[in-house]
């Protein structure tokens, strides 16, 4: 695949492509002293090798162990360990949890206090922090050019955006190489997340022409490579179609935000420990359903792009062939999901996502979407 440069002002400088990732040293010469901060099945690959070793010129410290629903105190340790190791540049190289922290921690090094502090408002983030590097593992989440950081207080199990518009990434090196390593299931979870976050973007109430004819390319390239990517991981042509539709959704919804599908699967992942990708793509029938009497031309458009046929309902059949076929289920039962969370996902579900949606839903609408996903 031919390698591209994306210029986006605001954002980062974007460099997509095969192959892409060797450009990392040239791009932080200005930086000398560099924290990595690499995911957990990434930093036991040959790639991870091969990246540290081609920055044996600078003074590296490195971290893993960013855990799945990023933790407030996983931020804290990254903002410790580039203090200590006096780090001018933190590069993330995994998947969007440690993309999301180590932007966190970018944004909070130089800044007194903790995670939690400016998590729940107490203090704000005033500006531009470390230089910070995207380089995305996965194909799902958009993290590497978006400002916002999703971080979760274990305490409390509140999971929300840590967002300043100065936290975008620096620079974005998006590799689909560096995706082969990526197992099955969480191939098929983040993928979704990018599917859903494409359609979701489309029905934005702040969608327009530029925006959706991201969002359209983008659910072309993962309509009709998510699966193949996940039967067979080494399929590189896959691979580097979900990177660049997975980027091209994040640089649409960057835009125009979401909908109620991530509105309640923020809540519902962090009650019940789902992965995120999983609760979307659950979360697909029951929203596309309530959302269906105001947006019926706009699923057909999208059925349309994504080769799934000409009408709204063939979007949905459509969503729940893949679904399928990538092993989810059509409600939450295996996690438990019970009359009980309601409450609490009521009360956590009003994000900006929720207020985005294109149909508003009260808070019996969200009980009564909720109880047929039990």
């Amino acid at each position: 695949m031919k390698n591209s440069t994306y210029a986006l002002t605001p954002g980062p400088a974007v460099l997509f492509g095969s192959g892409s990732s060797v450009l990392l040293p040239e791009k932080l010469q200005s930086h000398k002293r560099i924290l990595l901060v690499a995911g957990n099945h990434f930093i036991k690959t040959g790639q991870y090798a091969q990246i540290r070793e081609s920055l044996k010129e600078f003074t590296l410290a490195e971290i893993s162990g960013i855990r799945a629903e990023v933790p407030l105190e996983d931020v804290d340790r990254v903002v410790q360990a580039a203090r200590e190791s006096r780090a001018g540049a933190i590069v993330a190289i995994g998947g969007g949890s440690v993309i999301d922290c180590a932007k966190a921690a970018a944004a909070l090094t130089e800044l007194p206090g903790s995670c939690a502090d400016y998590f729940y408002g107490k203090k704000s983030i005033p500006g531009k922090g470390l230089f910070f590097a995207a380089l995305p593992t996965t194909a799902g989440t958009g993290a590497e050019i978006t400002n916002n950081a999703v971080l979760l207080d274990p305490e409390t199990k509140v999971k929300k955006s840590l967002r300043h518009p100065s936290m975008v990434a620096d620079l974005a090196l998006v590799d689909g190489d560096l995706t082969l390593s990526c197992p099955p299931e969480l191939t098929a979870n983040s993928g979704l997340d990018a599917f859903v976050q494409a359609f979701e973007s489309v029905t934005s109430p702040k969608a327009g022409d530029y925006t959706k004819a991201l969002s359209f390319t983008a659910l072309r390239k993962i309509a009709s490579n998510l699966e193949k990517a996940y039967l067979n991981g080494n399929d590189l042509s896959a691979r580097s179609e979900m990177a660049e539709g997975s980027m091209l959704a994040g640089m649409a919804f960057s835009q125009t935000g979401l909908g109620a599908i991530h509105g309640l699967a923020h809540p519902i992942g962090s009650l019940k420990h789902v992965p995120h990708g999983k609760a979307c793509a659950t979360l697909i029938p029951a929203v596309v359903e309530w959302n269906k009497p105001c947006c019926e031309d706009l699923y057909a458009r999208i059925a349309q792009e994504c080769s799934f046929g000409n009408t709204a309902d063939d979007f949905l059949a459509g969503c729940l062939t893949l679904c399928e076929k990538l092993g989810v289920r059509s409600n939450f039962s295996e996690y438990g999901l019970a009359e009980e969370d309601f409450d609490f996902i009521v009360q956590n579900c009003r994000s900006a996502s929720m207020q985005l949606n294109p149909r508003p839903m009260s808070d019996e609408d969200v009980r009564t979407l909720l109880g047929k996903l039990i």
